[in-house]
């Protein structure tokens, strides 16, 4: 484990902005992760996934007017909580405010104007061509979270990412090799830091700006060497070119110790993805009768995980 980047995040979190409702994340954090403890009466712990998704913005104000934005509509992450909690997972779904919500994907764009219409004096009905659609994503959602079994953190920026991400880690590292990180939000790589950032609206009138941008401390390495060692990891590589692609999610696998890295090629990546593990490649498509190519990784990133379980001589839990 490097020391200069121990100590670069350490710099990054100590002058970050603190996060709103921290105890509250905190406290609920810990009583989703307690529930799934192994206990003295013999009860095996549960598997469970942390799965990031969405992508982060950088302020470029104190009082935020604008930002840089790493774009993502958060599909990934919300089709593969939905497929790790029907084989069995406890979810802690990190998402991106107002990206793709699990169970909700496939209603349209503005739900609530779309799906709905006027009936009458002060009252709404469901337009009958939406009625199933609407049903079946309320009732899969609410089903999910009064199942005790998904946990959704909602965040903006990358200081509340980070932050998030961090306490999550070190709640989750209780879980040792039953929990697993499904790192798929696409985080920013540079920042401007907060000591240096002007409180109100850069002002255009002064003419062209010229701004310098800080590298993001390696949060991965943290996450895998330190926060929650024992964890499953699994982290995303996104890339136009093809050719560079798998050479670039080999590298990051062994800069961070990944257990696996998901390959994605920009134009193929709903239909398919290469993983990257120690053990080599592995390609994974989605077969016709396959809506999502997230029903094969999941599967495939399931049976790595129970593999590596029976490799620690842990308590392994059939899902």
């Amino acid at each position: 484990m490097d020391a200069v980047e121990v100590r670069n995040a350490e710099t990054f979190f100590a002058s970050a902005p603190p996060l709103r409702d921290r105890d509250a994340i905190v406290a609920k954090v810990e009583e989703f992760v307690q529930r799934r403890l192994p206990t003295a009466s013999g009860n095996r712990a549960s598997r469970m996934v942390c799965i990031t998704s969405g992508g982060t913005t950088v302020p470029l104000e104190r009082k935020c007017v604008r930002f840089i934005d790493n774009f993502s509509s958060g599909h990934r992450g919300a089709a593969s909580t939905e497929c790790f909690m029907k084989a069995g997972y406890s979810v802690i779904f990190i998402n991106r405010r107002g990206t793709a919500q699990p169970f909700c994907r496939f209603l349209p764009e503005d739900p609530l104007l779309t799906c709905f219409e006027p009936a009458g004096d002060n009252l709404i009905q469901l337009i009958p061509s939406h009625a199933v659609a609407v049903q079946k994503a309320v009732t899969e959602y609410h089903s999910a979270l009064n199942s005790g079994h998904l946990l959704n953190l909602p965040y903006t920026t990358l200081f509340e990412y980070l932050e998030i991400l961090k306490i999550v880690s070190l709640s989750l590292r209780q879980l040792q090799r039953n929990c697993m990180f499904y790192l798929a939000a696409a985080v920013s790589d540079f920042y401007v830091p907060w000591q240096s950032m002007v409180e109100h609206k850069i002002q255009s009138g002064v003419g062209p700006m010229a701004m310098e941008l800080a590298q993001v401390p390696k949060m991965l390495m943290l996450l895998r060497h330190l926060w929650a060692p024992e964890a499953f990891c699994v982290s995303f590589k996104l890339e136009t070119d093809v050719k560079i692609l798998i050479k670039k999610a080999q590298a990051a696998r062994e800069k961070y110790g990944m257990h696996a890295v998901v390959a994605n090629e920009l134009e193929t990546r709903k239909q398919k993805v290469i993983v990257v593990t120690n053990e080599g490649q592995v390609l994974v498509e989605k077969d016709a009768s396959q809506a999502d190519v997230e029903i094969p990784l999941v599967d495939f990133l399931i049976a790595q995980q129970t593999s590596y379980i029976e490799a620690g001589g842990a308590n392994v839990l059939v899902v």
